[in-house]
């Protein structure tokens, strides 16, 4: 009987260490199931945190300006937007404006119209491509599809003040000649263009930040026949080509 109970403590002591054995093993399995969640929560976490931050990466073009004559180099600050450079300014940029979105040439027509995109708001941009969009049959795609070129010149430039003192109102006064398919005269003819505008943020964009650096924005722009005026007649003097600023070559 002692040999008997010796062997049974013997056997138990055998079965507790066992019983400690998997004990341990399950704490193991269950501590590492736990620092792998961790892991895969800071995973994720991380992969949040980089969603929300992409929309605030961004680029920041800058100018490096070096003295010819003491050789100090600074970095000239970048326009904002929103502050009115001037009327001088805002004159060429209306002037500039109204001669190239006026303007059709079936070999620059493509970038004309994406050089005026960089000048509209979106509300804006919206009627642009209605109007340029072949589908429509008064897009000049259609209308001049003959071969036909128009350019513009501008003759004035006034600028409005509202009663509450904003300053955001131009009326352009311009004459278009319109050139048919292997004809020699023009037919010119005056126009007059209300303009509202005001600056913005410029793009982030390089090739519409090019065009339009100051973030000069058309709000909107109606333009009508100033005078009813007839096709110049074959003695009467065309509009000139070139020697006037803001002629469309």
């Amino acid at each position: 009987m002692a040999h008997d109970a010796a062997l049974e403590a013997y056997y138990n002591e055998a079965a507790s260490w066992d019983a400690d054995r998997r004990a341990e093993a399950a704490r193991s399995v269950r501590w590492a199931r736990r620092v792998a969640g961790v892991g895969w929560l800071c995973a994720f976490a991380s992969t949040v945190a980089l969603m929300l931050l992409m929309p605030l990466k961004r680029v920041d073009p800058f100018v490096v300006r070096v003295d010819n004559t003491t050789g100090i180099v600074d970095v000239v600050p970048a326009y904002s937007g929103g502050a009115d450079p001037g009327e001088a300014v805002s004159r060429y940029l209306l002037t500039h404006y109204v001669v190239v979105c006026e303007r059709f040439n079936f070999s620059t027509a493509e970038s004309d119209y994406e050089e005026c995109g960089a000048y509209h708001t979106a509300q804006r941009n919206a009627a642009w491509y209605a109007l340029w969009n072949p589908s429509n049959p008064a897009s000049p795609l259609n209308v001049y599809r003959d071969g036909t070129t128009v350019r513009a010149r501008i003759t004035s430039v006034s600028f409005f003040r509202r009663a509450n003192g904003v300053t955001d109102l131009a009326q352009v006064r311009y004459l278009k000649a319109q050139r048919r398919a292997g004809a020699q005269q023009e037919q010119v003819s005056h126009w007059i263009a209300t303009i509202q505008y005001a600056y913005g943020e410029p793009s982030r964009e390089p090739r519409s930040r090019a065009w339009n650096p100051l973030g000069f924005k058309v709000l909107d722009f109606r333009s009508e026949p100033e005078v009813a005026t007839e096709a110049s007649s074959p003695g009467a003097a065309a509009m000139p080509v070139a020697g006037a600023a803001g002629i469309a070559p």
